[in-house]
This record gives structure tokens, sequence and C-alpha cells, in this order.
């Protein structure tokens, strides 16, 4: 009996491709919508995710995240140094600035001043050139997406030099960054030129990158912190969830995603539902046909429920496959490091049983309804 539902179903190409389809949309729009929100939430702690040889970021107490900051005095790295169970502390700023392009274009950036010594603050990685270079005079780094926003394609800008608050920067590299929120040009230099290139003021130190000695407790360690030097100090996660809970409670971003995804929720409803009801209405004397000759509802119950499950299952692949692709077709800067996280799929999935169960059982209650008896009319 179940393949003669099957075959009911695809014997009609046009409410099954439409059926298939209205899965598929509901799907895919639901996926890659709530891929997108949750990526862009975690744009909002990408700073503290590039940087890995730290466990704790000190701050001012005033200081959210990594763009919204209060400088400090720079007697402050001195006292975080001397707090008992801090391996080593280095400073770390992050201001905005202007440049002036090779082209007379202006440009908003995002000056960032790595320790001169250790480099600690620098991305793990380099697309183009060697960390040794940034001990050169006026050198800084672009990340690899503002590069692509200041120079055109396959232009060669190693050794570009721009105007940064009217002091040279020369570009001697290009760093493997994880884009801001604001998706904003980052120039990485030394902690010393980043102090030149910044608009002067008294307090310039944006933070205080903290390394825990060994079998130290960073819990116990942040409140030391903040009991001796009356900073604020965040571990690496919790500051990241600090810039990801600014982002949901200043922006309109998590109600206007939320409203497109029930939005795609409500469409495949209604795709679903009118295509799914107008394949029974067209099929009511087959089915009053199978309870003439003896077909109990329970067989026809389970006859509907496969019709359901297999336009389900299809179109669900379907959505899914295109929500995956979407970041590696649309290769765009914008996207880098964009991902499906595992429970996206599986939320889809209750998505689409709700709308299958619900569109399913509308039209199951017009077939058992029906008498064997209106078939011979």
């Amino acid at each position: 009996m179940l393949w003669i539902a099957i075959r009911m179903l695809t014997g009609d190409r046009q409410k099954f491709f439409g059926l298939v389809f209205g899965i598929a949309f509901s799907t895919l729009l639901i996926t890659q919508q709530l891929s997108i929100f949750v990526n862009l939430l975690e744009r909002g702690a990408s700073a503290v995710y590039d940087i890995k040889t730290n466990d704790i970021w000190v701050m001012d107490k005033v200081s959210r995240t990594p763009d919204v900051v209060y400088p400090m005095p720079a007697t402050a790295l001195e006292k975080v140094r001397g707090v008992p169970g801090v391996k080593w502390a280095v400073p770390h700023l992050r201001s905005a600035a202007a440049i002036r392009t090779p082209e007379g274009d202006l440009e908003g950036v995002t000056v960032v001043g790595v320790d001169d010594t250790t480099l600690i603050g620098l991305p793990e990685n380099m697309i183009e050139g060697d960390r040794a270079l940034l001990a050169a005079p006026d050198s800084v780094f672009i990340d690899d997406v503002g590069a692509t926003r200041l120079f055109p394609p396959g232009e060669d800008f190693i050794g570009a030099r721009l105007e940064l608050n009217d002091r040279r920067a020369v570009i001697r590299g290009v760093t493997d960054s994880t884009p801001t929120f604001t998706s904003q040009v980052t120039l990485t230099t030394r902690y010393s030129n980043a102090l030149a290139y910044v608009p002067g003021q008294r307090n310039r130190l944006s933070f205080i990158l903290v390394k825990a000695s060994d079998g130290e407790d960073l819990d116990a360690l942040t409140e030391r912190i903040e009991e001796q030097t009356g900073l604020r100090a965040r571990t690496r996660d919790e500051f990241a969830r600090d810039g990801i809970d600014f982002i949901i409670e200043n922006t309109g971003i998590p109600l206007n995603f939320g409203i497109t995804v029930l939005l795609g929720f409500i469409v495949g409803i209604a795709i679903v539902g009118l295509t799914f009801s107008l394949f029974i209405r067209d099929n009511i004397k087959q089915f009053g046909a199978l309870k003439a000759i003896g077909v109990h509802n329970g067989k026809i119950t389970r006859m509907v429920a496969a019709q359901a499950l297999l336009v389900g299952f299809i179109g669900y692949a379907f959505g899914v496959l295109g929500a995956t692709l979407f970041f590696e077709i649309f290769d765009d800067p914008t996207f880098k490091g964009f991902y499906t996280p595992w429970w996206i799929p599986v939320l889809s999935l209750v998505s689409v049983a709700v709308i299958i169960s619900a569109t399913g059982y509308v039209a199951l209650r017009g077939v058992l309804k029906t008498e064997p008896a209106a078939v011979f009319r």
C-alpha cells in the first residue's frame, strides 16, 4: 500500500515538485539565515579569537568589547605584572584612525598595536610576508579582507605607502584575520608605532594581555587582578561572550533575522499546505476507492504519512545542501569564516517535521471523512 501511495504522489509531477520546492525553500531560508545570524554574532568576538596566546584580557572598568574601549594609563601595565599568578603581561592597543590611500581616498581603519618584543597580539597565520618584517620602520600588516577593499584584485600592494593620520605607513605583510563585525580594515603594527599613529591623548593603553602561571585558576586570577588593580579582568571566553552580547543587546540583528526565519517557516506551511491539500483533493476518489475495497483508516493514515515523509526528506536534503553550498558558491570576502553549526540543520529538521505534520494532518482529515460510497456517485 505504501508503494501505491508513493506512485500516487509522484504521478502528479507538478504537485510533487511543488511540495518538494516548498520544503526545500523553507529549509534553505531557515538554515541560511540562522547561519548568517550566528556568524555575524561571532564577528563581535573575532578580535578575541584571533589572539590565542593569552588567557585573560584586562581593561578599564567601563570597557565592554574589543571595539568599545576606554584607554588606561601606561602605569596599569606594571600593576598587572605585579599581581601574583601572572606569568607575563603585554600591552595591546586598538583604536580607530583614518588613512589616505595612494589614490587619495579616505578610509576608516582600526589600528592594532602589538607588543614590540614578542609580537603577542598578532594573528597566528600570515598570508603574505614574515612576522619579522614588523620591526622595519613604519611597517604595518593589513588584514586579507581589508586588502580587497583598499586595492583592486591582482594588484601587488606589498610596499604600498599609506598616509595614516599624517604619518607614513608601509604595508609589508598580510595577516589571516577574521573580519570584525563592522568589517573595517585592520592595520597591525608594533605598539610603539601605534602610539604615534593614533590620535594623541593622555591615556593610550587599550588592553593588557595576560598569561596565567602554570596551574593557576583563571577565575581566581581575574578576581585577584580586579581587587589589586581596580581594573576589569575577563577570561578569553568571557570577553568573547561580552562582544556577542553587546551586538545582541544594542543592534536590531536578532529581531530582523528572527522575522526572516519566521517568514521562512510561514511560507513553508503556506506552500506545502496548499499544495498538499490540492493533491489530496485531486486524489480523493482514489482514496475513496481504496476505502470501498476494505482499506481501513489506519492504512490510509500510513499512506499519507509516507507521502509526507518522502516529500519532507527530499525537500529537506535539497534545502540543507543549498544552504551549505551558499557560502562556497558566493566566494566573497564578506563571508570569510562563515560556516553552518551542526545544531542549525537539526533545528531546520524540527521545523520541517512541524510543517509536514501540520499540513499532513489537515490534508488527512479530508481523506478520513470521505465515505466509500462517494466514489460511486
